[in-house]
């Protein structure tokens, strides 16, 4: 099964949560992303069903959270590309676009609902979804969840689903909050944890560059990255604001074909963006945190941090959209006086990942 897909040997997470998750036990997984959980709890997800099968029309036996649109239509995407084999249904249920399409989907019956905290609950609270039948349930990036406040409808939609059940929950860091809604709706998990808990992974795989300049010098400096790379390859700029992302993808789209993402563009122009960066038809995609949390696309070979992000969590959570599964990626970032509050956490990172930290740098954390 899951060789036909492309992949021939499990990643560690997958390695290490298989055999717990299918002996039905409750797993607490600490991972950075990219490193294959999605199909560390799809592949048990779907032997669970098939031995429970149930009817699909008295609601889903299989509930995946997850924090984002974009990451959920990818969970989506992974289930129905294992699941063809084996008639399993699947819909994903998020805000943003019209109920209808989602409820009729609902009412012809599915095996797995991956779906946005928002969105499930509105369903919940209209009495068009049962969840008595749910007997798996996986919470994917937990704390990106709670982080959105997706708190009380998290604990109100897992009221819903029966306690006889195997809870999953993936998180890429483990403060404290995260802690407590383990220890409230898991029963006595296995924790797994890939790499170290203690400080925030960042893969070594990828090489990072930070750059410190002022804000008069990020455009050409990023037209000169940009430049410098291969034709053709898959490039990331992160920008802080949607104005500043727009504005970007206008100045670069006729030479280096970029196109933005964020939360205001809707979901069709959302896909029609994903879809021309994932062919290559837009290789520079610039894009807010926001829209590319969860972000799965293949071989994107440069991250740059056009503004650093307000914190190191999501400098690590982005340079992680390269690198992924094994591939080596490059992240540039740009930073400015006024990121020099995370200097001293970012030295932390790369010294963590053996990256070089510019004098400049030092500097800054030392004046912090």
């Amino acid at each position: 099964m899951v060789h036909s897909a492309g992949f021939s040997a499990p990643t560690p997470i997958q390695a290490q949560s298989w055999p717990i998750a299918l002996q039905g036990r409750d797993i607490v997984a600490i991972a950075k992303t990219g490193s294959g959980k999605t199909l560390g709890y799809l592949i048990p997800g779907f032997m669970h069903l098939k031995q429970c099968r149930k009817d699909p029309r008295m609601g889903p036996t299989v509930l995946v959270l997850s924090p984002t649109r974009e990451l959920a239509t990818q969970i989506l995407d992974e289930a129905l590309k294992f699941g063809k084999s084996s008639r399993i249904s699947c819909t994903c249920l998020y805000g943003g676009a019209p109920k209808g399409p989602q409820l009729r989907e609902i009412e012809r019956g599915v095996d797995i609902v991956v779906a946005t905290p928002g969105r499930l609950n509105d369903i919940l609270e209209m009495s068009r979804i049962s969840l008595r039948q749910v007997s798996y349930l996986v919470l994917d990036e937990a704390d990106r969840m709670l982080d959105m406040g997706f708190e009380p409808q998290i604990r109100k939609i897992v009221k819903e689903v029966p306690s006889r059940r195997q809870t999953l929950m993936y998180t890429a860091t483990w403060p404290k909050e995260v802690r407590k809604i383990a220890a409230d709706l898991l029963g006595n998990p296995v924790q797994v944890n890939i790499g170290n808990i203690d400080e925030l992974v960042a893969n070594k795989s990828i090489t990072q560059y930070v750059e410190v300049l002022s804000p008069m010098e990020k455009h050409r400096r990023l037209e000169q990255i940009l430049r410098s790379q291969e034709p053709g390859s898959k490039i990331i700029v992160f920008c802080s604001t949607k104005k500043m992302c727009d504005q970007l993808a206008r100045n670069l789209s006729r030479q280096f074909g970029a196109a933005a993402i964020h939360g205001d563009k809707s979901q069709a122009d959302r896909d029609y963006v994903l879809n021309q960066f994932r062919t290559g038809r837009s290789p520079v995609l610039v894009a807010t945190d926001v829209a590319a949390r969860g972000l799965d696309i293949k071989d994107i070979r440069v991250v740059i941090n056009y503004d650093f992000p307000t914190g190191v969590e999501d400098y690590v959570h982005r340079i992680g959209r390269t690198g992924r599964a094994g591939a080596t990626g490059l992240a540039y970032t740009f930073f400015a006086d006024q990121d020099s509050k995370h200097a001293s956490d970012l030295i932390k990172v790369l010294e963590g990942a053996n990256q070089l930290v510019p004098a400049e740098l030092r500097d800054m954390a030392s004046r912090g």
